[in-house]
């Protein structure tokens, strides 16, 4: 079962979002903040994180930096969820070391395409 990581502070977009990969077949790890959510990759390196960019504590592009510096889980894909969508936000992402960018409101269809090509490239 592929194993993703949420790292999101709104508990209505976490609890929504969570519930609906579950539905799809993935299994759901959990991080309220930037650094938990740093904490938590090392903790149980899932195969891929989305990543809230407005965060407490730290916020998405230092976690993503944070989580890239590591050996450990420097490879773990990351998808930025953002609600700034304007190119400049998706450029600061793909800097942070984010490997692809979605926008909130999520629309599921369009973010388990990217999530399947972040997965897809892991295995060739």
């Amino acid at each position: 079962m592929t194993h993703i990581l949420l790292v999101e502070d709104n508990e209505m977009n976490r609890d929504m979002l969570s519930r609906r990969l579950e539905r799809k077949g993935f299994e759901i790890s959990i991080a309220v903040d930037g650094e938990e959510g740093v904490a938590k990759a090392l903790c149980v390196k899932p195969d891929l994180i989305l990543m809230d960019m407005s965060l407490p504590k730290i916020d998405g592009w230092e976690a993503t930096r944070r989580v890239k510096s590591n050996p450990e889980t420097a490879s773990i894909p990351i998808i930025a969820l953002t609600a700034h969508a304007m190119a400049e936000d998706r450029e600061k992402a793909l800097a942070a070391g984010c490997d692809e960018y979605d926008t909130k409101p999520v629309e599921l269809p369009r973010l388990l395409e990217k999530i399947q090509r972040m997965l897809d490239g892991l295995k060739s």
